[in-house]
């Protein structure tokens, strides 16, 4: 297995010989405005250029969105993916915006597992920030709130846990016990809303603490850093806990994990 650090939450990971490119947002630094309702709403996103070029990137066998937010999925990434690609998604919602999107080739990835290739993929639960706050205020903008995390299961491979823009909750706690997943992903740049004293809608530092500490025996990739407006949390803030079991890559970074 192989997970190369791309920018933000976009990730490509080699599973089984198989390349899957999660959450494509391509575009160019500078792009997009900061989000409205957010911190730092006046500094532009994304923070950073791309680290190799959208050709690359695109050179896979399988995409995989965790939820349709404009930090996880844009134009460039349309522009740039075959559409007959096989494309994974949550949820008919998410469905049939790829399929609007020209997308072929579209799957539900689903809680009881779904294969491909050799491959079987779960669809876990997140909480996109607290569900009781976060969630109306999501509605009332017209924003899905709803994201997940995916399970990768392979006799061949250790099982990786992509738990997806979620903050440290049940959910997670219960995708953990019930796949024991030896390597997992957390997205943890502390991305705050202006939403009373402030809501996380993500990982931040205390959470990372938290999952570090529940699942000793995982090793915790650190993604989602240093690139969307509304960070709080930075990647030297994380590897200044220095947690043992904790890896936070740079752009570009490819981590390997061996059999």
């Amino acid at each position: 297995m192989k997970i190369h650090q791309i920018r933000n939450a976009t990730i490509i990971v080699i599973y089984n010989d198989k390349r899957f490119l999660i959450d494509p947002w391509l575009m160019p630094k500078d792009f997009m405005p900061g989000f409205e309702g957010a911190m730092n709403s006046e500094v532009r996103q994304p923070r950073v250029d791309l680290p190799i070029s959208i050709d690359k990137i695109a050179d896979v066998n399988a995409v995989i969105l965790s939820h349709f937010h404009p930090d996880h999925f844009d134009e460039f990434a349309v522009k740039a993916l075959d559409k007959n690609i096989p494309f994974f998604v949550q949820n008919e919602t998410d469905f049939n915006i790829i399929k609007n999107f020209g997308f072929s080739d579209v799957r539900l990835i689903s809680e009881s597992g779904t294969d491909f290739e050799g491959i079987t993929l779960y669809k876990t639960q997140c909480q996109h920030g607290r569900r009781e706050v976060v969630k109306p205020m999501c509605e009332q903008i017209g924003m899905p709130y709803d994201a997940m995390g995916i399970v990768f299961k392979s006799g061949a491979e250790k099982i990786l846990y992509v738990a997806g823009d979620t903050i440290w909750c049940n959910e997670v706690r219960s995708a953990i016990d019930k796949f024991n997943p030896e390597i997992i992903v957390i997205n943890a740049c502390g991305a705050t809303v202006l939403v009373g004293e402030g809501e996380r809608l993500i990982m931040d530092i205390e959470d990372t603490k938290a999952i570090s500490n529940y699942a000793k025996n995982s090793t915790i990739i650190v993604s989602h850093m240093d690139t969307v407006s509304h960070l709080t949390v930075t990647r030297e803030d994380i590897k200044s806990l220095k947690l043992n079991n904790v890896v936070v890559p740079d752009d570009n970074e490819i981590l390997e994990f061996n059999n």
